[in-house]
């Protein structure tokens, strides 16, 4: 069947609806909203957990990062059809905030502070990362585009 002929079905608009209403839940709202929340997190991490003195690295590192997952859930939000699919670029983001205190710091030695919070916040990234990515496998992201 071409589109021309699905759209003259006479349950094509009843159709639509119902899989409309199955497409709005809850879930893609709630890692949208929970991507923002964990860039925010880390992009004030350093000031928060006080390690912006003593590795200035680390300080735009995460500042950077963070506003760039907060970015992506704001994007995944307003387009979820289109940014959903970058689901494994938050994944990556995730997995860089995990790795990037001896990656990124000049002495290799991160405080113990620094390294939990990176851990817990890319850790937090990689899981949302993926289940955006589940979400869209499910179809369960809106329908605007």
């Amino acid at each position: 069947m071409t589109g021309r002929e699905m759209s003259a079905h006479p349950d094509a608009a009843e159709m639509r609806a119902r899989f409309n209403r199955v497409l709005e839940g809850p879930r893609a709202t709630a890692v949208d909203g929970l991507t923002v929340l964990t860039g925010l997190f880390a992009a004030i991490s350093p000031w928060v957990v006080h390690f912006q003195s003593t590795n200035s690295i680390m300080t735009v590192n995460n500042l950077v990062i963070g506003l760039a997952i907060a970015a992506l859930g704001v994007g995944m939000a307003l387009r979820p059809m289109r940014l959903l699919q970058l689901g494994w670029v938050l994944s990556l983001l995730g997995v860089w905030l995990i790795v990037s205190p001896w990656v990124a710091s000049l002495n290799h030695s991160a405080a113990r502070s620094l390294i939990w919070t990176n851990a817990f916040t890319g850790g937090m990234a990689v899981v949302l990362g993926l289940a955006a990515l589940g979400v869209l496998a499910s179809g369960r992201h809106t329908s605007r585009v």
